[in-house]
């Protein structure tokens, strides 16, 4: 059965718990981001690119049986490792989920707070990214 959104950010929280300081949650996130899968070097195109990150950050996004699947990849390895978090609970989900998704476990783990403010936009960016890719789904 496939987890929630709420689900997958309920564990996403537990995991970050784990970590005192947050240099073993940037050290989390760098594993994160080098276990993200490679996305094919032909979608590393202009129009996958997110505009407002701080570093490169391309994303796809393929529906695959109702479920909007997502790959990404980024030059900055903590940006790699951020998309990668996002994907984990946003990938194959559905449209309408996605869209409709409160995305809490930002809050949660503090990670907003202890990014740099381009970062921060970078996050916004991605998540806005993400959302706009789903709700293109669900608009004819």
């Amino acid at each position: 059965m496939r987890k929630s959104i709420n689900e997958l950010q309920d564990e996403v929280i537990n995991e970050f718990a784990i970590f005192e300081d947050w240099m073993d949650k940037y050290e989390y996130l760098i594993d994160l981001g080098k276990e993200l899968p490679l996305i094919d070097e032909a979608k590393k195109s202009e129009d996958r690119l997110i505009h407002g990150c701080q570093s490169r950050v391309w994303v796809d996004a393929q529906i695959s049986d109702g479920m909007l699947v997502f790959t990404a990849d980024s030059e900055a390895i903590i940006t790699k490792g951020i998309i990668s978090l996002l994907i984990r609970i946003l990938s194959n989900q559905t449209p309408e989920n996605i869209v409709k998704s409160e995305l809490y476990f930002i809050g949660k783990i503090g990670l907003q707070e202890h990014l740099s403010p381009t970062r921060a936009n970078g996050l916004t960016g991605m998540i806005n990214r993400l959302k706009s890719e789903a709700l293109k789904q669900l608009t004819p």
